[in-house]
């Protein structure tokens, strides 16, 4: 047997598991839990893009690509940012990434070294912690539960020191639905400008907007391109989660980085997911919408039951998940979650697992048939009632 005590990373072994995941394999095995928790669409891939990779396993394109990926999808993905006044060079600016997870590893490695600082506004995406503690950055936590749930360029601004490096978020955001508003976008870029800092921008989310909302990115403003990065994909808007397909919108000098390392632990994305994306670029777009809309209708009924119950909570403007404030309960996100899997079926993610500012909350995803978060809702509506007893 090996004894050795240092047999591990040091690095590796003060990283926690996922918390999402924690409470997802509570639900294995359990038919009668609802799962509120992992943000998967509920719907297939749309058949257009399913078609298109049948076509390319048939003919047989089951080879390499470029670690740059094939220039179909690049050339689509450049076409398909032009409409959000974001203006790329397929050949030099776009990398197709193992989903955006991957994408956002490989910038982060790329641009940090020990003891740089980022700014990560919290609540946040479970990831971004641990692969920029992985780098050896100082991660700044920026807390936004007092801003409204989303970063201002002031609270940006009054952290940022010598040492930083970049400014990460999402928007519109996992866990909280807010979409930072275009005219704070504005006032964020002007800052990034003048410090000279990475504004890394999640946006896998932006086509799952509501109300009438038009998405803008931060990449868009005059000056931005050389600071922006991108990070895109197919897996929420496309519902093609299991596909393993995103992308990195960035300057050529920092794809140049980035694509060395991607060459490494990658080589590329699955070349039938490459141009089942292209595919769903060109036409899948009636489908995009059509789940568009079905978020939107279950956001409605999941925020109305949350107001009823007496659990506030801000109405998602994008992305597809409720961040319900259960605070009026008396319990932790911790203690709220555990005992809503345990005594009533249904598993939901504690707000501590984003960061600053999720003590207190809890992260339900409406991305769920429709009639399961009619019964969820009820559950949980249930549960506050014998807690406020």
């Amino acid at each position: 047997m090996n004894t050795r005590k240092d047999k591990f990373s040091s690095k590796m072994e003060e990283i926690p598991p996922s918390g999402i995941r924690k409470f997802f394999e509570l639900c294995i095995g359990h038919d009668d839990i609802i799962s509120l928790g992992v943000g998967e669409p509920d719907f297939s891939t749309p058949w257009v893009v399913r078609e298109e990779a049948f076509y390319h396993l048939e003919k047989g394109h089951t080879s390499y690509t470029s670690n740059w990926g094939i220039i179909e999808l690049r050339e689509e993905i450049c076409k398909y940012l032009e409409r959000y006044k974001l203006y790329y060079d397929p050949k030099t600016e776009i990398l197709p990434t193992i989903g955006a997870s991957e994408g956002l590893d490989l910038v982060l490695r790329s641009i940090l070294n020990p003891g740089d600082e980022i700014i990560i506004c919290e609540p946040c995406y479970v990831s971004y912690h641990p692969l920029a503690d992985l780098c050896g950055a100082t991660i700044i936590h920026l807390d936004t539960s007092k801003t409204g749930l989303y970063p201002t360029a002031e609270s940006i601004e009054a952290v940022i020191t010598p040492k930083t490096k970049a400014v990460m978020f999402c928007s519109p955001s996992n866990p909280t639905g807010r979409v930072i508003p275009e005219a704070e976008l504005k006032k964020i870029a002007e800052v990034v400008k003048k410090h000279q800092i990475w504004c890394l921008s999640d946006e896998i989310y932006c086509e799952l907007l509501y109300d009438g909302r038009k998405h803008v990115s931060i990449g868009s403003f005059p000056g931005m391109k050389d600071y922006a990065v991108i990070f895109n994909g197919f897996s929420k808007s496309f519902a093609m989660t299991g596909w393993r397909i995103g992308y990195i919108a960035a300057p050529h000098d920092l794809l140049v980085q980035c694509c060395k390392l991607h060459a490494y632990n990658s080589i590329c994305p699955p070349i039938f997911s490459q141009y089942a994306a292209a595919e769903g670029l060109r036409n899948a777009w009636d489908e995009v919408e059509k789940m568009r809309v079905s978020y939107q209708q279950r956001r409605n009924l999941m925020y109305k039951a949350f107001c009823d119950m007496g659990l506030p909570c801000t109405e998602p403007e994008g992305a597809f998940y409720m961040f319900a404030d259960i605070r009026p309960t008396g319990l932790s996100s911790e203690e709220f979650a555990v005992e809503l899997i345990k005594k009533h079926n249904v598993a939901v993610v504690p707000g501590t697992c984003f960061g600053s500012g999720g003590e207190g909350f809890i992260r339900c995803c409406y991305a769920t048939d429709i009639n399961k978060i009619k019964i969820a809702m009820e559950r949980i509506a249930e549960m506050v009632g014998e807690l406020k007893k």
